[in-house]
């Protein structure tokens, strides 16, 4: 399909004026009510688990919302899609990845930007076990990247009642967005997300003696070396180059045959331009690639309204008839 030529966003309001306000301000102070999550434990193929967080309206149909990194099912943006689709009738299923629910998981590898087994699972347990004829998936972040390599991989073997799909902020290039991180102006994200899965870390050495080198941390330089001693090992891949050949997205889009929105701002500051590949979006059928000037990243907030930009065009392209 055609790129979105113009955007529908309006900006963000005026004391938002940059993309690292944009990102930061509604994680930090956006507040959106708990949503009354029923969970339940989804013990995986080979043993390990995830935790599904539901909301049961009682209708035929699902959406399928993927966290980021580091992220969980009570993040505000997932809180805020969650409830916006709740509100329209229907159900929703957010899932946390494994490690990401409050409960180290059991294998010793983690979740990564490349798995989508899980998600597969996931899907498959919530078809099984409940009647849906319509399944929209919707990812933020990393999780934006899983939805769009598991829709690329799987092409026309996905269940067909997956009708249409979103990713919000995908980081579609991981060489791209690694190299986005070494930036001066992101170390506040780096330094996040790396305290954060070093801790994550450091349990899983505790747990499994000998397979993690800790004491290569301080070697890391660069968000590269971080994913060649540590992701890559982790999560089964050879090194850092093949973490970012075998997980990023865009090698795989061509794929997609449902309906999908790429919805990424301009002036994300951990995106590149690689990770919105307008080359592709041009030419493909179903991929739609609307890249607003402003929204940073999951963010795309919008003045005096409780949902943001993204909640609301993911309702409104899971339910309109498309152009």
């Amino acid at each position: 399909m055609p790129i979105v030529q113009k955007s529908a966003y309006p900006g963000a309001p005026a004391y938002l004026y940059n993309g690292h306000l944009q990102t930061i301000f509604p994680s930090i102070f956006r507040n959106v009510p708990d949503v009354g999550y029923e969970r339940e434990r989804l013990v995986l193929a080979d043993g390990d688990f995830v935790d599904l967080d539901w909301i049961k309206c009682g209708q035929r149909k699902l959406v399928v919302l993927t966290h980021g990194l580091e992220g969980d099912s009570r993040r505000q943006y997932m809180l805020g899609m969650a409830t916006l689709f709740a509100g329209h009738g229907w159900d929703v299923l957010a899932w946390n990845c494994r490690s990401c629910s409050g409960e180290m998981n059991k294998s010793f590898r983690l979740y990564n930007h490349g798995e989508i087994d899980d998600i597969g699972e996931v899907i498959q347990h919530a078809l099984r076990t409940r009647s849906y004829d319509t399944v929209v998936l919707v990812g933020f972040s990393m999780g934006g990247n899983i939805t769009l390599k598991y829709l690329g991989v799987h092409g026309r073997a996905i269940p067909d009642v997956i009708r249409r799909a979103v990713a919000i902020s995908a980081p579609a290039d991981l060489l791209a967005s690694a190299c986005r991180l070494d930036q001066p102006s992101n170390r506040l994200y780096r330094y996040r997300f790396m305290k954060k899965l070093v801790r994550k870390l450091r349990q899983k050495a505790d747990l499994f003696p000998g397979t993690l080198d800790m004491q290569k941390l301080k070697e890391v330089t660069v968000w590269r070396d971080f994913d060649n001693f540590f992701s890559a090992p982790v999560n089964g891949y050879r090194d850092a180059d093949d973490f970012y050949t075998q997980a990023s997205a865009v090698n795989y889009m061509p794929g997609i045959i449902v309906p999908t929105l790429v919805l990424n701002a301009q002036n994300d500051p951990i995106l590149s331009p690689e990770c919105s590949p307008a080359w592709l979006a041009g030419k493909h059928p179903h991929i739609y690639l609307e890249t607003p000037r402003s929204g940073g990243h999951v963010g795309f907030v919008v003045a005096r309204d409780p949902h943001t930009y993204a909640e609301r065009r993911t309702l409104s392209f899971a339910t309109d008839p498309l152009d």
